[in-house]
């Protein structure tokens, strides 16, 4: 890997990380006004670490909902993470500590960064650059959201929670070039969008997730493999 590529994967790392950091302002002030404190706020970010099952967790609380729901919902949201373990796994090939500690960095982002580099050395770099990164900003602005809690008001009125995906859109969109990409994309967002109204938080993600799997298995292996 080249020092020019290497400071790409870093830029990228870092704004990707800074997007989504930004973005946890929004869960820390909207964690507290649900009615948990400010350390289990900050457990959530610490622990489980998934933005989207994050607010889908203190969405459920906050409307009054039993814990069990909460963690069912969360849950299911979260269970998307694990899809991505056959994407990074033989690209990070961790042993020993890093592998729980790979574990837990493998989200949205980090995984987005990795995969999107065409040398595998990028990508381990991207990964955990990205993977820390975004736990560490993602944490301190935690913090931040839920110490000044009211005081920021409505934290959505920013645009804090488009930061992050436009960061991820941003990630995704130069890897939709051929015919293909574009059509599992559009027809994953369908799916999702039809799905939404009439399921539970997380099952219209992972339902989506199964239109590029099945793309995967039935189309011809000459048209799903990567450009060189």
């Amino acid at each position: 890997m080249t020092p020019d590529a290497r400071r790409a994967v870093l830029r990228q790392s870092i704004s990707v990380a800074v997007a989504t950091g930004l973005y946890g302002i929004s869960f820390g002030a909207l964690s507290v006004v649900a009615g948990l404190s400010t350390a289990q706020t900050m457990a959530l970010s610490l622990l489980m670490f998934s933005g989207g099952s994050q607010f889908a967790f203190i969405g459920v609380i906050g409307a009054g909902g039993a814990a069990g729901a909460a963690i069912a919902t969360a849950g299911l949201l979260g269970a998307r993470n694990g899809l991505y373990g056959p994407q990074v796994t033989p690209l990070l090939a961790a042993h020993g500590w890093r592998k729980p500690l790979a574990a837990q960095l493998t989200i949205d982002e980090s995984t987005a960064v990795a995969t999107a580099q065409s040398d595998p050395a990028a990508g381990r770099l991207g990964f955990w650059w990205t993977g820390v990164g975004v736990f560490v900003m993602w944490n301190l602005f935690t913090l931040l959201g839920a110490v000044l809690g009211d005081a920021l008001g409505d934290p959505r009125t920013y645009g804090l929670d488009a930061a992050a995906a436009a960061a991820f859109l941003a990630l995704v969109w130069p890897r939709l070039a051929d015919g293909l990409a574009r059509l599992v994309a559009g027809a994953a967002v369908a799916v999702g969008l039809a799905l939404t109204p009439f399921t539970p938080a997380g099952v219209p993600v992972l339902l989506a997730a199964v239109v590029a799997v099945v793309v995967g298995l039935v189309a011809p292996q000459d048209e799903t493999k990567e450009p060189a």
